[in-house]
């Protein structure tokens, strides 16, 4: 099995490592992520990895199976570097959408609603789906039909790992780093998942102040406070305590969706090339925050809200989000959503 591995290693070297043909090959952030992770130098150092093969899912172990390779120069595989230019500058809001590559139905409901980037006219947005390789096996047909996807709407921004729950740290930080190279004067930037109600008229007009400066180190959502690592193994968030061993997690905005000033992600950006990556995205953003020396600042009251909640549409109104939103009762509630109502309490 070794010499499998010295071959593939050997090989790996006479190719295009952002070939998408051998994207195939990796299976978990926590494993090799790319090929060209295998013929590093940091990666030859470590104990050599155990392939085994049972009912033709390959398995690769590395030494922790919580691992993520970063600071890594993962290679943006859809990219539209020119996003945020044009005629009326750099946005004031960048809007980074987590979601998965199968997810082609949810991508369409958010473009016809909350991610719609003229819904407030007087503000540039601008929107990027973020997202990485198909798993669980590289599957070149539905790679074909997000190229396709992005041909036809232009907003797709994938990047050369496996897309799965464990390499959403990944996915935000790959996110800021687009941001950094590509779009670095946006005043904010919001980082969502796919699976919300979001109001953009309410996050613009009575959180962000679209006609004041943006505070250096301004980021809310729903904050987390004094909470305690999950040591249950098999818990979706389970943190194993030889990554992180402290027994609290410092304040952090949860993970469904946060915003921040443009100055302050570039600063986290700097600061993650410094911090063990962890796979809890939010906590990893936390951790950074803590040695910045930056502290999330409180949003409106219950405005964003980490649970499911019945559509109500006075109450939608006063919301910025509301988590566990299937996109098919999202197209359903949108158009009334965005009628006026005069018995509603002015926003």
């Amino acid at each position: 099995m070794l010499i499998i591995m010295r071959l593939c290693c050997l090989l790996s070297r006479s190719l295009d490592l952002r070939s998408l043909e051998w994207s195939y090959l990796f299976l978990d952030s926590q494993t090799c992520q790319l090929l060209a992770s295998w013929t590093t130098p940091a990666y030859l150092s470590l104990p050599s990895p155990r392939i085994s093969s049972r009912k033709f899912e390959w398995k690769i172990q590395t030494p922790h199976p919580f691992d993520l390779r970063y600071p890594y120069s993962y290679p943006f595989l859809i990219n539209h570097p020119d996003k945020c230019e044009g005629p009326r500058g750099a946005p004031f809001l960048l809007m980074l959408v987590m979601t998965r590559p199968q997810d082609v139905g949810v991508r369409q409901a958010i473009r016809q609603t909350w991610g719609n980037e003229t819904l407030v006219p007087s503000v540039v947005v601008r929107r990027l789906f973020v997202l990485g390789l198909p798993p669980p096996l590289f599957d070149k047909e539905l790679q074909a039909l997000l190229e396709e996807e992005d041909r036809e709407h232009g907003d797709l921004l994938q990047v050369g790992f496996l897309d799965t729950y464990r390499n959403l740290t990944l996915k935000v930080l790959m996110g800021l780093e687009w941001m950094a190279q590509h779009c670095p004067s946006a005043k904010y930037v919001l980082k969502v998942d796919s699976d919300v109600f979001l109001n953009p008229r309410f996050l613009l007009h009575q959180v962000l102040w679209p006609n004041g400066p943006s505070p250096p180190d301004f980021i809310t959502g729903h904050i987390n406070r004094n909470t305690n690592p999950v040591r249950r193994l098999h818990t979706k968030w389970y943190m194993p305590p030889e990554l992180y061993s402290q027994s609290k997690y410092p304040d952090y905005c949860v993970g469904p969706g946060y915003v921040l000033s443009g100055s302050l992600a570039l600063r986290i950006l700097t600061t993650a090339q410094h911090v063990k990556a962890i796979y809890l995205e939010d906590v990893f953003v936390g951790l950074c925050l803590r040695l910045l020396g930056v502290k999330p600042t409180p949003a409106p009251p219950n405005t964003f809200l980490m649970f499911r909640r019945k559509y109500n549409h006075c109450a939608f109104q006063r919301l910025v989000l509301v988590h566990q939103f299937q996109h098919q009762e999202l197209l359903k509630i949108w158009p009334d959503f965005l009628t006026s109502n005069a018995a509603c309490p002015t926003v």
